[in-house]
């Protein structure tokens, strides 16, 4: 089997099979589901638990105030990135990526438990916001590791396509999120109960759904890459001895994730809260076009496979900067469900060329004594100035009148990534894991 063979070069340990490499990708998979369905919920439910943190107020400025404490938790995912990518490369994937689910499940179970402002006064949005930190630094590292290891762990001729499962499970998370919402929503609670206190279910799901991940974890093979890599003392250090691919990994992430938060976490607020649709009509749109997104993922990361990536990027780029604005300015005058729908379903079809081989590309970029750091610490800092700022931002022109505004810097950021994919190699022809 020709998988991994460039990936292990002159390592005399004989291949994996077929059924130990697929059970360790699922493994890996599953317990990035049950992370990001944790981070997810939080932007999910705002609607429901901002007043319960905060004092009373509109609903712009309590959604302002939820926003803030999101973009807080990406304040320490570099820290995240750093750490736990640190600790990846030098004690494993396996180890860091067990680590990381315990760390965003204790998160879940502070703010699940966590009094309302009314019965603890400020210390209820003080908890808020240390659960959220803690929850930032785990994702923090959880993505770079997680695109680590399922990118080394994929077989070479098909590494986009495996790796693309990340973005599956990064969706079907807040698919997930959203899924319950539109049971509690619709079947199970009234609108005064989920505001109450149905909110707190979803926190304390993820919480348990810790168990099964680590569970399901511990069983995970770690990879050739990083059993056969010559590891350094200090990674960080390692790191800033390639510049290049630390500003390709900032470029190439900029406009990506700003497009990815705006059209997922941020659209289910913006439906309500400026094209006027119902909260359950926005629940319903954005769970049913994440579904068909998700399904997207695979289908783009198989194209990378064939053609390569950087076709695909320069594809988002385009597409992007010329149909952002359009998009967004329609939506806000749309109040019919399906065409509300398709513009939202258009924009993440656009979104797909990036989202669906992102992790991979970084990947490629890095050797593997310093590839999780690599793809998790800039990432992580382009991600916590860009994607977790996308909500407050979009929230604050609302407010001060000039929404449009935050049209234009999507475009404009989507546009500056651009210029990098156009500039960049093909990590698929020029990929560091088959130098390994």
């Amino acid at each position: 089997m020709s998988s991994i063979s460039s990936a292990i070069g002159a390592t005399k340990a004989p291949p994996m099979s077929a059924s130990r490499r697929l059970r360790s990708i699922f493994g890996g998979s599953i317990g990035n589901l049950v992370e990001w369905y944790d981070w997810y919920i939080f932007s999910a439910f705002s609607l429901y638990f901002a007043q319960a943190f905060f004092p009373d107020g509109d609903q712009t400025t309590q959604l302002l105030n939820t926003a803030a404490v999101f973009a807080v938790g990406f304040v320490m995912r570099p820290l995240g990135g750093w750490l736990l990518g640190t600790f990846a490369d030098r004690r494993g994937r396996k180890a860091a990526l067990l680590l990381s689910v315990f760390m965003m499940s204790l998160g879940s179970l502070i703010i699940g438990l966590t009094p309302g402002y009314q019965t603890i006064g400020v210390a209820a949005p003080v908890l808020l916001v240390v659960a959220r930190l803690l929850q930032g630094l785990s994702i923090g590292g959880e993505y770079g590791t997680s695109a680590t290891y399922l990118s080394e762990m994929a077989p070479t001729a098909t590494r986009g396509f495996w790796s693309s499962i990340q973005y599956v499970t990064l969706v079907a998370g807040q698919l997930i999120a959203l899924a319950l919402l539109m049971v509690l929503q619709q079947l199970v609670l009234t609108p005064a109960q989920l505001h109450a206190w149905g909110w707190r279910i979803p926190f304390l799901v993820g919480a348990l759904l810790a168990i099964v991940a680590v569970l399901i974890r511990r069983s995970m093979e770690e990879t050739a890459s990083f059993k056969k890599a010559a590891h350094v003392k200090s990674p960080l250090r390692a790191l800033l001895r390639h510049p290049r691919e630390v500003f390709t990994v900032i470029g190439l992430t900029m406009g990506g994730t700003l497009a990815f938060y705006t059209y997922t976490t941020y659209m289910q607020k913006y439906l309500v809260n400026s094209a006027g649709m119902s909260k359950m009509d926005a629940t319903s749109i954005s769970t049913a076009a994440l579904f068909v997104y998700a399904l997207l993922q695979p289908v783009f990361g198989a194209l990378s496979d064939r053609i390569g990536r950087r076709p695909l990027l320069i594809g988002f780029g385009l597409l992007g900067t010329l149909l952002t604005y359009p998009i967004l300015s329609t939506l806000a005058a749309v109040h019919d469900w399906w065409q509300a729908f398709g513009l939202v379903m258009l924009a993440l079809v656009v979104v797909s060329g990036y989202t669906s081989i992102n992790a991979v590309v970084k990947a490629e970029l890095f050797p593997a004594e310093i590839r999780a750091i690599g793809v998790g610490l800039p990432y992580a800092l382009t991600l916590s100035v860009f994607g977790g700022t996308a909500e407050f931002l979009a929230l604050w022109f609302k407010k001060i009148g000039h929404e449009d505004y935050f049209y234009w810097y999507v475009t404009a950021c989507i546009a500056c990534s651009l210029l990098v994919y156009v500039g960049m190699l093909d990590t698929r022809r020029h990929s560091r894991i088959v130098e390994d």
